[in-house]
């Protein structure tokens, strides 16, 4: 079934940290020929304005007031390159520094701020207003689009993609141990779901996606199923 002959929709993919979101995301928007928004690249993004301009400490608080009222002023946006899309703050390639382990350690604390949730999903929602659109994160299905077509919740254990993260830092040549981005993952996990404003977790008609066991293969074809079936309904 050609992609042309369905309808455009919304496809939400939320789950938790190093769950492969963004790859199977990304893959999905490239096959269909879907805009693809990774939203946690834009969190990344906002990590990394605050640890620029001084607004989170040595002891790991955030100076909110500041970070809050710098958003206005600041852009986030993505660029298609023959090097894959790439994030830019500012009008700035940031990607290889918003992948690094020092923004990891900071990016839920700073997702967790209320304010800063508000001015992102105001801009998440811009971005799906058109439909035709692949958006992950982790509160997609429940906050930034609860109507969209397709929602689809993934997972895996801590120590699955702990060990999936450790490999593909070593290969960005990243120095960083398997215990350090288990602590990352799990740490991550406990903000994530626990923090006041859109925590993660599960929309009620999400569908659950544990590719602990699967090949990148399997799992796209998965998602194309899926995709096939939520586009072709009336």
């Amino acid at each position: 079934m050609s992609s042309k002959s369905l309808k455009p929709i919304i496809i939400a993919i939320d789950g938790y940290s190093s769950t492969g979101k963004s790859t199977m995301a990304k893959a999905l928007a490239q096959k269909i020929g879907y805009r693809y928004v990774d939203t946690g690249a834009m969190y990344r993004a906002v990590t990394l304005l605050a640890m620029q301009n001084g607004f989170i400490a040595a002891d790991g608080s955030v100076d909110e007031t500041s970070l809050i009222a710098a958003l206005p002023a600041t852009t986030i946006d993505f660029a298609v390159t023959p090097a894959g899309q790439r994030t830019l703050l500012n009008g700035s390639d940031v990607e290889a520094q918003i992948r690094g382990m020092e923004v990891s350690a900071h990016v839920s604390t700073i997702a967790a701020i209320a304010a800063v949730r508000r001015d992102l999903v105001d801009r998440q929602r811009a971005y799906g207003e058109q439909k035709g659109i692949v958006m992950d994160g982790r509160d997609i299905g429940t906050t930034v689009f609860p109507s969209a077509e397709l929602k689809i919740f993934v997972n895996a254990p801590a120590a699955v993609r702990a060990t999936r993260r450790f490999k593909e830092l070593t290969a960005q040549g990243r120095q960083t141990t398997y215990e350090e981005v288990l602590a990352n993952v799990e740490h991550r996990d406990l903000i994530d779901t626990t923090r006041a404003e859109s925590p993660l977790r599960r929309a009620a008609d999400a569908i659950d996606l544990d590719n602990s066991l699967m090949t990148i293969d399997e799992q796209n074809d998965w998602l194309i199923a899926q995709y096939e079936k939520a586009a072709g309904r009336d």
